[in-house]
């Protein structure tokens, strides 16, 4: 599979391969585009499959002015030439679909969202405290500690321990996640999101959409995914056994259920 690598105009770094219908992945806030490797190969042969680094992730530059998540999704598919794909998302990335659908429709043919919250979705006090412990360890400079937390936080997720989770995919998500928290911390700016939010436009959703969750997710973002289903009409599908990044832990799985819907209702356009 050959992949060609393209740069937008302000330095954001994205990957394209294959043919047929564009589609448009987009990573968690945890890892780079590298976390699609489970799915990409399988991708490309159906799809223009593109992936790219978020601002201040992998191959990308770090944030130097105000900027948008879904707003760079936009550069990179208006620097790839795709006049409308199907958007994928994990996490941030999923937040940042979801805005860019409802900022964007027409560029929009599609739409999954993994393992997320609408934009502006007020979170649970249990949730806020474990991110501000986490916050609070990277502000103080323990790089170590606020990694470790985020990994209990999104990896382990609340139902498990350390031990029951893959060593391997843990391993992986904590050492790329050590690397950006150490970029983050000279980020001047951070990126703003869609106003009003998307989680007073749900109704505006014109994209086919799927929601996708893991069991062992936290309940605050399962809410919030919840919520995106009911007000949308989408479908949603749960993995088992899988928390926060069900595309890592569950590839199969989520592989076949993301097919299935895109199979069904992404135009070939």
């Amino acid at each position: 599979m050959n992949s060609a690598l393209g740069i937008t105009p302000s330095g954001l770094a994205y990957e394209i391969a294959g043919s047929g219908p564009p589609l448009l992945l987009m990573h968690a806030g945890l890892m780079d585009r590298r976390m699609w490797d489970p799915q990409w190969p399988a991708l490309a042969e159906r799809f223009t499959a593109i992936r790219f680094d978020a601002r201040g992730f992998g191959q990308s530059p770090d944030p130097d002015r105000p900027y948008s998540l879904h707003g760079d999704a936009l550069e990179v598919l208006e620097s790839a030439g795709v006049d409308r794909a199907a958007a994928v998302g994990v996490s941030m990335g999923g937040v940042a679909a979801l805005d860019l659908a409802l900022a964007a429709p027409a560029r929009v043919s599609a739409l999954v969202l993994v393992s997320c919250a609408p934009s502006g979705w007020q979170h649970t006090f249990e949730l806020l405290r474990l991110l501000d412990a986490a916050d609070a360890a990277f502000e103080r400079g323990d790089i170590d500690a606020a990694n470790e937390a985020e990994m209990r936080i999104w990896v382990d997720g609340p139902l498990r321990t350390a031990d029951r989770v893959d060593r391997e995919i843990r391993s992986r998500v904590a050492a790329m996640n050590r690397v950006l928290l150490e970029r983050q911390a000279h980020f001047e700016h951070e990126p703003f999101e869609l106003e009003p939010p998307a989680r007073e436009r749900l109704d505006e959703l014109q994209a086919p959409t799927l929601v996708v969750t893991g069991e062992l997710d936290q309940p605050s973002v399962l809410d919030g995914a919840f919520a995106i289903a009911a007000a949308g009409g989408a479908r949603h599908v749960e993995i088992a056994d899988a928390a926060h990044l069900p595309n890592l832990e569950r590839p199969r799985e989520f592989l076949e259920a993301l097919l299935i819907f895109l199979e069904e209702i992404a135009p070939a356009d």
